[in-house]
């Protein structure tokens, strides 16, 4: 175990000490680069600041609202039948408590009804709240591939081996102010978003 422990800490330590003399070391290639090679190799790499990207692309704001007004849409219709059948409900125990139903059947017929109807919300609410879930995850497929798409066609004149996402910290914890394109990105994706028109 303490063998493994001083190879792996000797592997770290030249790996830094590489890493050291080789961002020290000039090189004339890397100033016609416009973004920073990786040490020892050709590597040109970037990262997007993935919750700006979100914020400020349009297309993504757009379905983003929609998805909110659908959801705010199926709120309302939920809490208006259930709002409904709690009327029922309570008419129907005010029923009970004075004697109004002409038989004992009656009674039973109501009850069932009205827990039937009970159910059907609850089925209403499962399918409805589904199909919000489907089409953000559909949403979320369309827009990684409008994203994807578009980075094709953005990197084939750039020329990034490699474009990382970034997530309030969440794979990337240090990176150059430098190798951020984010903005590129928004500009780029905003510039060839058409909208649908508003109806």
């Amino acid at each position: 175990m303490k063998k493994t422990k001083y190879i792996l800490n000797a592997f770290v330590a030249f790996a830094f000490a590489l890493l050291f003399t080789q961002c020290n070391q000039k090189n004339d290639s890397s100033a016609t680069t416009t973004a920073p090679a990786v040490a020892g190799t050709n590597m040109k790499i970037a990262y997007v600041e993935v919750d700006s990207l979100l914020t400020k692309y349009r297309y993504w704001n757009d379905l983003n609202e929609e998805m909110i007004k659908k959801e705010e849409n199926i709120r309302t219709t939920l809490n208006e039948k259930a709002k409904e059948l709690d009327g029922e409900m309570r008419e129907f125990q005010r029923k009970i408590e004075n004697n109004g139903f002409a038989s004992r059947e009656r009674a039973e017929q109501e009850n069932a009804r009205l827990l039937q109807k009970q159910r059907d919300l609850q089925q209403l609410q499962e399918k409805l709240y589904a199909e919000l879930q489907a089409e953000n995850q559909k949403n979320s497929l369309q827009l990684r591939d409008s994203i994807n798409s578009f980075l094709k066609v953005y990197n084939q004149s750039k020329g990034y081996s490699l474009i990382i996402s970034n997530t309030q910290l969440d794979n990337l914890l240090f990176a150059d102010k430098s190798l951020d394109i984010t903005q590129e990105i928004v500009e780029g994706l905003n510039a060839r978003y058409n909208p649908a028109p508003k109806k």
